[in-house]
């Protein structure tokens, strides 16, 4: 409080209407991304939820086999309510959806809400932890990479991040086996222990190998895109004028160059985290994992079409709900977001 009176009434009301413009601004981004997500996940559904009539399955086929009567088929589908007009089955379905509940699986008439959860917690870990992994090993390349751009390091880290770019996830996972599970044997080969039971030290050790195997397409891509946007920043104008008004290196690259060019490199983030959960089965097989992934592969191999469908469902609120937390941040940290440029 004492703090805020020794600053002048002008400064302060300054201070307060950049406050109120930078809250309105994110309000009107979240506002315009709301307004185009929601008929996105509209139509999503309504899709998903067609897969069913398009797919020709039934409860019945899986319950009773090939050699079912029209009878027992009728029956069945009935009880199920798919006897009823299309559009009431969507609305009813949707409807359900709003609320949380997936429905019903055909194979073994469990509560398909509760079986997305139990792995789609393994698969949230796996793809958080290799996120921000792979956020972090990639703004430091990236950075390095932008601030001596033409060198022999510049070169050398994008060789690097070209080469683990074309790395597919499973043969890293494998390798990372080999190195730390069988011939160091300093982490476990396989298998998953919550974060609630085992503590942090035990949950990351289940968790770090399949998050590094995944994590190297992301540190490439986020590498690639924030060595470009920062180079295309430091030759923009305002830079050069920050340089003559004697600003130090410091302060321009945080106030302008980083501002101004990371925001391909976020933007890489919004397409990389549901790709992370949905590219998750191949390492899930490796490393033993009963994962969203895994989920999702028996569910369609298995012919369990409401269990596909909420997996389908999950997967486009994943993508919808991150890409508005991204589009939010753009819209706040970086200036030219902000200008609606």
């Amino acid at each position: 409080m004492a703090a805020d009176l020794a600053i002048p009434a002008p400064a302060r009301a300054v201070r307060a209407s950049r406050a109120r413009r930078s809250t309105v601004r994110v309000l009107a981004i979240f506002g315009r991304s709301v307004a185009i997500f929601i008929p996105v996940f509209f139509v999503a559904t309504f899709v998903t939820f067609a897969l069913r009539a398009l797919s020709g399955l039934s409860p019945a086929r899986i319950q009773l086999g090939e050699s079912a009567t029209t009878e027992a088929i009728a029956n069945i589908e009935s009880q199920w309510g798919l006897d009823r007009p299309f559009l009431v089955q969507y609305w009813d379905w949707f409807t359900d959806v709003l609320h949380g509940q997936l429905g019903t699986s055909w194979v073994n008439g469990a509560d398909i809400s509760t079986l997305i959860g139990l792995g789609l917690g393994v698969s949230l870990s796996v793809a958080i932890l290799a996120l921000v992994l792979g956020t972090v090993l990639g703004f430091v390349l990236g950075t390095t990479a932008a601030l001596r751009p033409g060198t022999l390091l510049d070169r050398a880290i994008t060789g690097f991040v070209t080469v683990i770019s074309v790395m597919p996830a499973f043969v890293v996972g494998i390798v990372l086996v080999e190195i730390f599970a069988v011939g160091l044997d300093l982490l476990p080969s396989g298998g998953y222990v919550p974060l609630e039971e085992g503590g942090v030290g035990l949950w990351l050790a289940h968790v770090i190998l399949p998050a590094l195997a995944l994590s190297f397409d992301v540190v490439a891509d986020v590498a690639r895109q924030l060595r470009t946007g920062l180079v295309s920043a430091y030759r923009e104008n305002y830079v050069v004028g920050a340089l003559v008004r004697g600003l130090s290196p410091r302060r321009i690259f945080f106030r302008h160059v980083l501002r101004n060019g990371m925001g391909p490199a976020l933007a890489t983030l919004g397409i990389k985290f549901p790709s992370l959960v949905g590219a998750a089965v191949v390492t899930e097989w490796i490393f033993g994992l009963q994962g969203f992934g895994r989920f999702a592969n028996d569910s369609a191999q298995a012919g369990d079409v409401p269990a596909v469908q909420g997996v389908l469902v999950v997967s486009v609120a994943m993508v919808v709900t991150f890409n508005l937390l991204i589009n939010i941040v753009l819209g706040r940290v970086t200036p030219a977001s902000q200008r609606g440029v």
